[in-house]
């Protein structure tokens, strides 16, 4: 165990007014920014960076270090000033860069672009999602990893998950839906401490925000420590910790620390107004406020007491040496875990995934049957779970439609390992949840819902392709197939919508070996998200060669062609067996054609212009049909091509009844091809008038 810090009162208050003034001095040159946040926390920050966090600047990777998430992200030269003081690789240069171009002390925290910096927050409430997500993987890891021999424990696994969040976090809804689930699954090394500063843009907030905070938290099962005086470091410092001490506990519980504060503290005409949340000071308020804080240095100057007081890398290379020297006992009798461990914290698949992935394929080949690809789905994750024990999946109380356990899949209990997490109703909460997972390490996490309720969720999948992290979604239930329902239910808009969302790809498989190769894609990819749109009724397999795996993994690819075709379909899902039908029609009629395939438009855009120029050459009159919204393919038809969707939303029958209301069917395929070969053969045959003049461009 590590000493803390411990600084004279006299040395607190200077380390809290360097965040202060780092912060007035960085908002104040980009003209931009929100100074209040930081000159009102700056005092808890102290406490708990310089006493309690167990971090080690020179590594940010170290993987037993505590996690902290600012979930209010727009003061995010808080946790700038905070990595810069404690020394890690943020030099003053970057903090006098804020906001600017390519800068690493972006607008809001970015991780991956700033060391040190956990998660991408900004918006409100998903932060403290993500600080759940962390948590819950902490427990589980520890759970699974963590041993005891002959007395002696091996707790590799073993750190705590600290947030900071103010009153727009807690407004959230999803602040809800994670902080209830914390409270259910005791996720006891979880402290989060509010900013209880009453202010948001608008102003003063009892006018829209009279909630009880500490009840709300205490009905969640959560410690709550309540209106502790967040200037007073004494204080701040005690309810640490009696945060650390009942997590302990064997009924611990994760902590709200409820800090009252005065936004922009330090700042002698703004201080407590909202005019200094998200506004530079002023010049002359900037100087009021060196003054007010006996700060007489420039700006960006840190005094050597100071920088030298909040210099952490040695008490960091302490800890992380001690876990090194605790990690490599643990190698010495358990190398296999120590082996897993380590692989998995890295990011990387076993051996056993890659030389069991063909025969996984293979056992999804030999099933003939028709099948939702829903169940083709469940089907490919039995065969792919024994090979990824990092696989970890759930549902939002709908496991039983989107069949997302498994045959060996463990439910997590209260305090009990699991690999399968009933989320509840809490779309939104396990997107950022998994996001929170993924970016602490050592899971894959997965979880579905149906594919309307994605729009519960879009932010937080939208955040997961910023960061890059490898999440997947499970949408299941994908159009107007699912039936009766009626259009509450039925997406038409969704597979699209998301499909331009960057980063994200989202497949829509056709059948069990198409399911299984997203899958299994899905898997491999490790700088972004995936999401699987998967139908509820049944759908004829298509491929029937594990060869052709290779052919999907394009992301479109020639499913079926013809000597001399005159025109392609294209098609993803469970519109695909009816562009074979429609293939099949037309040949009949005397007219040859091409059937591709498109499960992932957005893997297809990332094959070279020679391949998509292969399987969709633009000579050739080209058809699209998608039980979606039409206006995405018009890109891949062209403007002469046609595209067969749904402009409008469902209604609510039997699947068939649909298909043929909407026009989704072999015969509109078909007229639509013969109506497209007709006009291209006409445009090639005829001469233009002679009043028009061809361009010579």
């Amino acid at each position: 165990m590590i000493t803390p810090a411990h600084p004279t009162p006299e040395m607190a208050r200077r380390m809290a007014n360097a965040i202060r003034m780092l912060a007035v001095d960085a908002v104040e040159a980009a003209k931009s920014g929100h100074p209040g946040a930081p000159m009102g926390m700056a005092d808890i920050a102290e406490v708990l960076w310089n006493r309690h966090l167990k971090h080690n600047p020179l590594n940010p990777q170290w993987p037993d270090r505590d996690r902290f998430v600012l979930s209010n992200g727009h003061g995010s030269m808080l946790i700038y000033a905070l990595l810069h003081l404690t020394g890690y690789d943020l030099p003053i240069e970057e903090l006098k860069k804020f906001r600017q171009l390519h800068s690493k002390t972006p607008g809001h925290p970015e991780v991956d672009i700033t060391p040190g910096v956990e998660t991408t927050t900004g918006p409100l409430g998903q932060g403290i999602t993500n600080a759940v997500g962390m948590a819950l993987a902490e427990k589980l890891l520890a759970q699974e990893f963590n041993r005891e021999e002959d007395g002696q424990r091996f707790d590799i696994v073993d750190h705590m998950t600290y947030v900071f969040m103010g009153d727009g976090c807690l407004m959230e809804g999803i602040s809800h839906e994670a902080c209830s689930l914390a409270g259910t699954l005791r996720l006891s090394k979880l402290v989060a401490l509010y900013d209880d500063n009453g202010i948001s843009i608008d102003g003063h907030v009892e006018g829209w925000f009279t909630d009880d905070t500490p009840k709300r938290f205490e009905a969640y099962g959560w410690n709550v420590i309540a209106k502790v005086d967040g200037h007073n470091p004494q204080a701040v410092n005690a309810a640490i910790e009696a945060a650390k001490a009942q997590a302990g506990g064997v009924h611990g519980k994760p902590t709200l620390i409820c800090c009252q504060t005065v936004i922009g503290q330090g700042s002698p005409n703004k201080a407590g107004t909202h005019d200094v949340h998200g506004a530079a000071l002023g010049s002359a308020e900037v100087l009021a406020t060196r003054e007010a804080l006996n700060w007489p240095y420039a700006p960006f100057e840190i005094p050597m007491d100071v920088k030298q007081s909040w210099d952490a890398t040695s008490r960091g290379v302490r800890a992380q040496t001690q876990w090194d020297n605790l990690f490599a006992s643990y190698k010495a009798l358990y190398p296999q875990e120590a082996a897993d461990y380590q692989r998995r914290m890295q990011g990387d698949l076993s051996a056993a995934y890659t030389q069991g992935l063909q025969n996984a394929f293979a056992a999804i080949v030999a099933r003939p049957d028709a099948v939702a690809t829903r169940k083709a789905s469940q089907n490919a994750l039995d065969l792919l779970a024994p090979l990824l024990p990092e696989f970890f999946g759930g549902s939002a109380d709908l496991t039983g439609s989107n069949l997302t356990n498994f045959k060996t899949c463990i439910k997590v209990g209260r305090d009990t390992w699991g690999n399968h997490l009933s989320y509840g109703v809490r779309e939104f909460g396990m997107a950022a949840i998994m996001n929170g997972m993924a970016l602490h390490g050592g899971y894959i996490p997965y979880g579905g819902t149906f594919l309307t309720f994605s729009d519960y969720s879009r932010n937080a999948i939208r955040m997961a392709a910023l960061m890059k992290k490898r999440v997947i979604h499970v949408f299941t239930h994908d159009s107007i197939g699912l039936g009766e329902d009626g259009p509450t239910h039925q997406s038409v808009e969704h597979v699209p919508s998301l499909r331009i969302i960057p980063g994200l790809d989202v497949w829509r498989p056709a059948d069990g070996l198409e399911t299984a190769v997203a899958w299994a894609c899905a898997v491999e990819r490790c700088d972004g998200p995936s999401a699987l749109a998967l139908s509820r009724q049944n759908l004829p397999q298509l491929l029937s060669n594990v060869a052709d795996a290779d052919k999907v993994r394009q992301g479109g690819y020639i499913l079926s062609d013809m000597p001399g075709a005159q025109a392609i379909i294209v098609a993803t899902g469970s519109e695909t067996s009816l562009a074979m039908k429609a293939q099949a029609e037309l040949a009949l009629q005397g007219l040859a054609s091409r059937v591709v395939s498109m499960p992932c438009t957005n893997v297809f855009d990332r094959q070279t212009e020679a391949y998509q120029e292969m399987v969709l050459p633009l000579g050739l009159p080209t058809v699209a049909v998608e039980a979606a919204h039409p206006d995405f393919w018009r890109k891949y038809v062209g403007r002469t091509g046609m595209v067969i969707g749904i402009a409008s939303f469902g209604e609510s029958a039997p699947a068939p009844a649909l298909y043929a209301h909407f026009g989704i069917t072999t015969e509109r395929v078909c007229e639509a091809v013969r109506t497209l070969v007709h006009r291209h053969t006409h445009r090639q045959t005829v001469p233009l008038p002679a009043h028009i003049v061809p361009s010579d461009n």
